[in-house]
């Protein structure tokens, strides 16, 4: 055990001051660490369920999980946390502004490197072992989605082959990788940027080029949307690499700017309830008002007469007054554009007027209708919204009334 090497893919920061955004810093790298100056520095509680997991192999029934780690190779542990949407959740692929906690569950990423040109994964899930093999070299972030789309039962494995195409450097050498997570799945807590935080850390450090933080959260989004094909925004990812515990992370994404750790006062707390409904980025209700959003934004943006052109399987927009996001657009100009916005509007309709949209991750079907009008007011006046909600945080210890305005912000948020 002395061999194994703990990686942190988000570490908590110095406390601030109650309500207001500490310094904007974020570590170049995200620490490698020996087990002993984990152990030395009080972290190990963090990373005891994967080691317990790492242990408990040694009993296994089955040879194939007794022999998957090497007893003569170093063992390297990434650990990357779920997050609390507290305010701008939906709104992030709009550019808008959001402040997300992270959570304790988290989800381990255990790795060693193989001389066999071949990644090898393992995960326990719903009560039993999923196991998944593919050689090496990968093919493209295209084919290999193309691949998986036709494999329903190993769509899991994506999120981690995804991220091993996208941070391998090492032509030739293999992997072995076990996921060991207690993130809650389908449940809007981030599961899918927890295993990939976790696997791209981990894949880096043992391929000795790590990446800065948000560097890193920016290669899991961009896996996500073109391997696994789920249009998420950058939020999930950001909070779970840059994250500090105790803090909401305030972060603008535009595309994943952080503003500032805002520390919550004393006496409060912050609680996510489980409504029981399944939550997917890659299921339809996610994908209508993410593309209705999107949609809102080209008519706005031909309502203010700014240039587009078609380019490629896109719709390019020259926009200095908005800077190519839907959130920067004000209440105001909203009032006074928003009236080219239909209640509704089909995808054929839609692509027949205005030729397609900006966004290469969003697609419109043209047999589904979208509520283009609600979609697109919601980003606008939610980043208002998280503003004040932050601005409000900041002066709660001293004006505890200003929680019923934190409540009726969330309230509408909702």
């Amino acid at each position: 055990m002395g061999r194994v090497r703990e990686r942190a893919a988000a570490r908590a920061g110095r406390a601030g001051a109650a309500g207001r955004a500490a310094e904007a810093r974020v570590d170049a790298v995200i620490p490698l660490r020996r087990l002993s100056d984990v152990r030395a520095a009080g972290d190990l509680i963090w990373f005891r369920p994967a080691l317990d997991r790492l242990r408990a192999l040694r009993q296994e029934p089955a040879s194939q999980l007794r022999a998957f780690f090497a007893h003569d190779a170093p063992i390297y542990i990434a650990r990357a946390p779920g997050r609390l949407d507290v305010m701008g959740g939906i709104a992030d692929y709009s550019g808008g502004r959001v402040l997300e906690l992270p959570l304790a569950c988290a989800t381990a990423a255990l790795l060693q490197s193989q001389e066999a040109p071949r990644c090898d994964i393992a995960t326990h899930r719903a009560g039993r072992w999923h196991f998944f093999r593919i050689e090496l070299p990968l093919a493209t972030p295209a084919l290999l989605a193309a691949w998986f789309a036709k494999r329903d039962s190993d769509r899991w494995a994506s999120y981690v082959v995804g991220v091993v195409q996208h941070c391998l450097s090492r032509a030739g050498a293999g992997l072995r990788i076990i996921i060991d997570s207690t993130v809650p799945e389908g449940r809007g807590v981030a599961s899918s940027a927890a295993l990939e935080l976790a696997a791209a850390a981990a894949v880096t450090a043992v391929c000795g080029s790590p990446m800065p933080a948000a560097e890193l959260a920016a290669a899991c989004q961009a896996v996500e949307n073109h391997v696994v094909g789920a249009p998420c925004g950058i939020m999930d990812q950001m909070t779970s690499a840059c994250g500090r515990r105790d803090r909401l992370l305030q972060l603008c994404c535009q595309p994943g700017t952080i503003e500032g750790y805002v520390a919550i006062p004393e006496g409060f707390r912050f609680y996510g309830i489980d409504s029981g409904i399944s939550h997917a980025v890659a299921g339809a209700d996610y994908g209508t008002v993410r593309t209705a959003a999107f949609m809102g934004y080209r008519m706005l943006a031909a309502a203010a007469a700014l240039p587009a052109v078609r380019d490629g399987t896109r719709v390019r927009i020259e926009d200095p007054r908005w800077g190519g996001y839907l959130a920067n657009v004000t209440a105001p100009e909203l009032a006074e554009l928003g009236r080219a916005l239909p209640e509704e509007m089909s995808g054929a309709e839609f692509l027949e007027r205005y030729d397609g949209l900006t966004d290469i991750a969003t697609h419109v079907r043209p047999e589904r209708r979208y509520p283009v009008r609600r979609a697109t007011e919601h980003p606008v006046r939610e980043h208002e919204r998280v503003r004040r909600f932050a601005e409000l945080l900041g002066v709660l210890a001293d004006e505890p009334h200003a929680a019923i305005e934190l409540g009726r912000l969330m309230y509408e948020s909702h």
